[in-house]
């Protein structure tokens, strides 16, 4: 008996580590990165961004920076002196901790001013996923996604989370009944 709870509590949090490994992870900018080329409007009008994702900024250390801004203001005038924070490494890593608009833009000068910065709207943990479904162009006009293509995409999602975790549970439940 101590056999078969020790099992069944190991499998208990072999599916709940599972469902937690459900965050993405984001790499801004995609396979272009963190690099001035990027059209980073249209890269993050693309993904859908849950409390507990990763953001990872991957740029060449040295010639670019991540600053993250205290609001939206900060952003469009790329005011940068009111950071919140900043890193330098190159393969920085932000978790988005809770719901709602953050601001991110390289602290290099001019880089900003020339559209290198992003707005990441994060749905939360318990709410569908949703992009971000505006977000300022550097002409000052904003974007909106496709609202067929974010519903059809967070439908997706969320079916591709509960199924795996479904499926985990059913093979956690077969080994447990039929094998032991």
């Amino acid at each position: 008996m101590g056999l078969k709870n020790t099992i069944l509590l190991s499998l208990f949090l072999v599916a709940l580590v599972a469902k937690k490994g459900l965050a993405a992870q984001h790499v801004v900018g995609g396979s272009q990165g963190w690099e001035e080329s990027t059209d980073f409007n249209s890269w993050a009008s693309a993904q859908k961004f849950k409390v507990g994702d990763q953001l990872v900024f991957k740029y060449t250390s040295g010639l670019h920076s991540v600053v993250e801004l205290p609001n939206e203001s900060a952003f469009k005038n790329c005011d940068l002196g009111s950071a919140l924070d900043s890193k330098k490494g190159g393969n920085d890593v932000v978790k988005l901790n809770k719901a709602g608009s953050r601001y991110f833009a390289c602290g290099t000068l001019g880089h900003c001013d020339q559209g290198m910065k992003v707005k990441i709207t994060t749905a939360g943990s318990t709410a569908a996923s949703s992009p971000a479904s505006s977000s300022s162009n550097n002409d000052g006009s904003s974007s909106d996604a496709s609202t067929t293509t974010s519903t059809t995409s967070a439908a997706s999602a969320n079916f591709n989370s509960f199924a795996l975790f479904f499926a985990m549970t059913a093979v956690s439940a077969f080994v447990l009944v039929y094998v032991f």
